[in-house]
């Protein structure tokens, strides 16, 4: 065994983005991971929760330490959710100009971020954390950010995630609030000595 340190936490993603910002925001609760650029399938469903509890599964037959990964998704209400669980593929066609197309003249933007953690421990076991940041999508794009950061608009903020830059970003992204959840358990479970790593 190798203890109990969340020193040993391995963070999955070939986002080297998501790798700065999980980085920055676990490492305030005293938590720093390692990064393993390993790419994985993503399933095509209905929620965020169900495509990342999957494809932790799916890694749980190939990396064999405690791990996490995490996945988001943007919903917008007037189009039904869309792109919701689709978030990935449907920035790499139509990127944010697309997006932002569909929703000419459309005067109701309320749209939301969601986040969801999952992490898989030594015996396998998958706990899941969320995080959700209400917003509207902006008129244009504004700002120099990844993914729609571009064109999303934190509810109670003039600003996109891309204009607030990554600090201001990640005091009240949906990223930051799973992360939050998930950095309070793994505390918990070390004070209680019940976080053990086998690796």
């Amino acid at each position: 065994m190798a203890g109990d340190s969340p020193r040993d936490l391995v963070f999955i993603t070939s986002n080297t983005n998501k790798v700065v910002e999980v980085k920055g925001i676990l490492k305030e609760y005293g938590i720093e991971s390692k990064h393993m650029d390993l790419e994985y399938p993503e399933i095509q469903a209905d929620s965020i929760h169900e495509v990342a509890l999957t494809s932790a599964r799916h890694l749980c037959e190939r990396v064999n330490r405690p791990f996490f990964i995490e996945d988001a998704g943007l919903f917008i209400e007037a189009l039904e959710g869309f792109p919701g669980p689709y978030s990935s593929y449907v920035h790499k066609t139509i990127g944010n100009s697309g997006i932002l197309k569909l929703m000419e003249r459309v005067q109701q933007r309320a749209s939301k971020f969601e986040s969801v953690v999952a992490y898989a421990d030594s015996i396998r076991e998958i706990v899941v954390f969320r995080g959700v940041a209400e917003g509207n999508i902006s008129l244009e794009a504004r700002g120099e950010g990844w993914g729609f950061d571009p064109i999303f608009i934190p509810k109670g903020a003039n600003k996109t995630y891309a204009e607030m830059g990554i600090d201001a970003k990640q005091r009240l992204s949906h990223r930051r609030t799973a992360l939050e959840r998930f950095a309070v358990w793994i505390n918990q479970r070390k004070r209680n000595g019940g976080l053990k790593f086998s690796l």
